[in-house]
Parts: C-alpha cells; sequence; structure tokens
C-alpha cells in the first residue's frame, strides 16, 4: 500500500509541473544600457613638426641718406615660399575650456623682389626670410576629439635685404642680416585621430612693423638707407604626439 501511495503522488506530481510552469510569468531579458564614450583631455605637454607656405608684404621706403629724412616710396614686393619646423607646448583643460602655450621655429624660405623705384633697372630690391620662430600662448575649446583655438604673442624672423643688378647677375648693395619682432595672432583647428596624436590645420599672421636699414656695396661703402615695412601670413598642417596628461577625462 506504501509503496502504491508514494507512486501515485509522483504521477500527481508530474502531471501538475507542466501546469504551474505554464502559469509562471515569462522571465523579461534586458539588453544592457550602452556605454556613453568618455570625453576625450587634451591635457599635458605635447611636441610635433610642422610644414606649409608663408607670404610677407614688404615695402621700401628710402632715405635721402644715413639718418636722414624720408625721401620717397622705393616699390614693394611679395616674398613667398615654403616653411617647416617644429612645435613645443603644454595644454591643461577645464571643463570644455583649453589653455596653454606653444613654441614654434621654422626653417623658411620666402623669397621676392621688385625693381628699385629710385635707382630703376636693372637694379632690383630683393628680400627673403630664412627662418621665424613664435612663442604665443592659447585659448581653446573642445569638441570631444575635436579643439578649435586662438593664439596670440610674440614672432622673431630673420630677414635678408639686398639690392641686386640682373644687367651683371651681382649684388649692387646689401645690409647685413637682422632678426626683426613684432606680434603674431592666429587660429587653429586640432583633431585627435588616436588617443595621444593629433593633427592641425593653423594659419598665423605676423606683424612686423617697420625698420630702418644701412645698405653698403661690397666695398663697404654706404650707398642708402631705407624703411622697410613688412607683415606675414602663414598656413601650416602640425602633427602633434602628447604626453603627461590623462587620456580620458575623469567623472
Amino acid at each position: 500500500m506504501k509503496k502504491f501511495l508514494l507512486g501515485a503522488v509522483s504521477l500527481i506530481a508530474l502531471g501538475m509541473a507542466p501546469a504551474m510552469a505554464a502559469d509562471l510569468p515569462m522571465q523579461s531579458y534586458t539588453k544592457a544600457p550602452a556605454m556613453i564614450p568618455a570625453a576625450y583631455d587634451w591635457s599635458g605637454f605635447y611636441l610635433g613638426l610642422n610644414g606649409g607656405w608663408g607670404s610677407t608684404h614688404k615695402c621700401w621706403d628710402e632715405n635721402t641718406g644715413l639718418g636722414g629724412a624720408f625721401l620717397a616710396t622705393d616699390g614693394c614686393h611679395d616674398a613667398t615660399g615654403g616653411v617647416a619646423g617644429g612645435q613645443l607646448g603644454y595644454r591643461f583643460q577645464s571643463g570644455s575650456w583649453v589653455f596653454g602655450f606653444d613654441l614654434q621655429g621654422d626653417w623658411a624660405d620666402l623669397r621676392g623682389n621688385s625693381t628699385s623705384l629710385l635707382i630703376g633697372a636693372p637694379i632690383t630690391n630683393r628680400s627673403r626670410i630664412d627662418g621665424f620662430g613664435l612663442f604665443t600662448g592659447q585659448i581653446g575649446y573642445a569638441f570631444n576629439t575635436a579643439l578649435l583655438y586662438v593664439k596670440g604673442g610674440a614672432a622673431v624672423v630673420a630677414d635678408r635685404f639686398d639690392g641686386f643688378n640682373t644687367a651683371t647677375n651681382a649684388i649692387f648693395d646689401t645690409t647685413s642680416g637682422t632678426n626683426r619682432w613684432g606680434g603674431t595672432v592666429g587660429v587653429g583647428l586640432e583633431w585627435a585621430f588616436v588617443p595621444n596624436w593629433s593633427a592641425a590645420v593653423e594659419y598665423d599672421h605676423m606683424f612686423l612693423g617697420t625698420g630702418t636699414l644701412d645698405f653698403a656695396n661690397t666695398a663697404g661703402v654706404f650707398t642708402r638707407e631705407d624703411r622697410i615695412r613688412q607683415d606675414a601670413d602663414l598656413v601650416t598642417v602640425r602633427v602633434n604626439y602628447r604626453w603627461g596628461g590623462p587620456v580620458i577625462a575623469k567623472y
């Protein structure tokens, strides 16, 4: 009898199990929420290379002589060419705002000439910039891996000037090379394409003012004194490697 009762209970339990399972509510499964990408942080030191194109506009005004008064305009011309160099800087990010400084030094080959309006042909006034340096502060606004920034500060250029005789293919007179200081402003757009590497396109304008220079012939004899006004424009592509700062912002 005991075995009969145990068997009956087992059969009843087996018959009720599917019905009980059918009465249980179905378990729902939800997909885990997607992770929100962390914001890129531009903080840290960076070192990079740059290259591009430059143009400088120069106007020559001749004086009556050494220390003399203005005589007449001697002509204007543009000196254009390529530039290449490097930069070093540091940035600190607070929220979406980015602050920093940038030091840039470039080799340059900006050359141009025009016929002297006072001496006349075949004498041409020639000028070139052999190099320049920019010492600037930066303020930018970050859109995650994109950074729009403005910059401003001091600029210095290595100038060279001479008068050239196109008939004899010889230098008529020249002035010793000079470094001219001025100011600069610029704007750039930078994009981080991997965590520590970024690329930028940058435009800079240099205000270089007016300088008074004495010219002499190959024998060292004074020939003229010119006041030369100039400014310059630069467009460069920059590639930077950043270190010393977090890759992503902390929340």
